[in-house]
């Protein structure tokens, strides 16, 4: 099994409900919008928007065999979004994510070159 880490002080995450609306799009298409978003924020990398599963267009996204593995989260699996020339592994789920960031649980991010992503309100 691979390697488990424990968010700290050297490497601190934080998983909070966003109170804006966050809307996904690929070109002019809607992927998802959602009032439930979830933000991640780990060490020194960007912000990330978590949006449950249930407020995405899962029409737009195709499963694919990338996977990755985070010590600090654990196991990502990655979809294709089909709406756009780039999107392949453009979205990516912890679908048994460690319990430091147990809420992203259910809920996908995307890359944000590959979308746009708006907070709104």
């Amino acid at each position: 099994m691979p390697d488990k880490l424990i968010p700290g002080p050297d490497h601190p995450i934080t998983v909070e409900p966003n109170p804006a609306r966050v809307v996904v799009k690929a070109g002019e298409r809607t992927v998802a919008d959602t009032t439930r978003a979830q933000v991640l924020r780990e060490a020194n990398y960007p912000p990330v928007q978590y949006i449950p599963l249930e407020d995405v267009d899962l029409a737009m996204l195709a499963p694919t065999e990338h996977r990755t593995h985070c010590p600090y989260k654990g196991d990502a699996s990655y979809y294709s979004l089909t709406a756009v020339p780039d999107g392949e592994n453009a979205v990516w789920v912890y679908e048994d994510p460690y319990d430091a960031v147990a809420p992203i649980k259910g809920h996908v991010a995307f890359y944000p070159d590959r979308v746009e992503i708006e907070e709104v309100g």
